[in-house]
């Protein structure tokens, strides 16, 4: 079963395409990175995956579950580009906070949240309040959440931003171990290098039209790296 299926979605504003006639499969247990520049449309496809928006054609279906059932979001974790939570909040509390939304109780949710800052490497921070850190502590604060509870399906929103060079590699090595797991993850990202690394298979968006999606390996194949193949797919559209 693929972890997400987008088919022939549609969604406009105003006389504007933000996607049009869009078709687009996830494989589960892979790692998949949708690119595209500002304003190609990745950001208002995850929306859609959420159900925080509805298409006007098409379907979205998430583990064969309509995007529009709430229960497609059963085992889905997500962070947005710029993760923020009350600043009032310590790091354990937020965490501990998204433990409960997952019904998680007691000792495991204690264990699962210690578990998670120590592999973000912010156990140290754990009763700092957020208005007390740094822009890449608060994102690890949010990555760190995505450890929390039984997420069958990642999805992440620019994961690399506000991180320094050790926080990208710290989260390529968490990814790894994810998909190590069997989970599945999402990702859109701008920084192409990284994603030719981390990433099965890839998909290219502009200004809402899908004009790529397939294997890195068969990018690799064609002699070209993914960063060039980009370009060329988006200076053509």
């Amino acid at each position: 079963m693929n972890a997400i299926s987008v088919a022939n979605v549609r969604k406009t504003y105003g006389p504007d395409f933000s996607l049009h006639d869009v078709n687009l499969t996830v494989e589960s247990g892979k790692i998949f990175a949708l690119l595209g520049p500002n304003g190609a449309g990745k950001t208002t496809l995850v929306k859609l995956m959420l159900s925080l928006m509805s298409a006007d054609d098409g379907t979205v279906e998430i583990n064969g579950i309509n995007s529009e059932n709430p229960q497609s979001r059963q085992g889905v974790a997500f962070i947005p580009e710029k993760f923020s939570f009350f600043p009032f909040y310590t790091v354990r509390g937020v965490l501990e906070f998204f433990g409960n939304m997952k019904g998680l109780t007691g000792d495991n949710l204690k264990s699962q949240v210690q578990s998670a800052m120590e592999e973000l490497g912010i156990a140290d921070l754990a009763h700092r309040k957020l208005q007390s850190l740094s822009k890449g502590q608060v994102q690890r604060t949010g990555l760190a959440s995505l450890l929390i509870g039984e997420n069958k399906l990642l999805i992440l929103d620019e994961p690399f931003s506000g991180l320094d060079p050790i926080g990208m590699r710290d989260l390529k090595d968490i990814l790894k171990k994810q998909k190590a797991q069997g989970k599945t993850i999402f990702l859109n990202s701008h920084i192409l290098s990284e994603m030719e690394i981390l990433c099965d298979d890839v998909a290219i968006l502009n200004r809402g039209e899908l004009l790529f999606s397939g294997s890195v390996e068969s990018i690799i194949k064609s002699g070209k790296n993914l960063e060039d193949f980009f370009y060329e797919q988006v200076s053509k559209n």
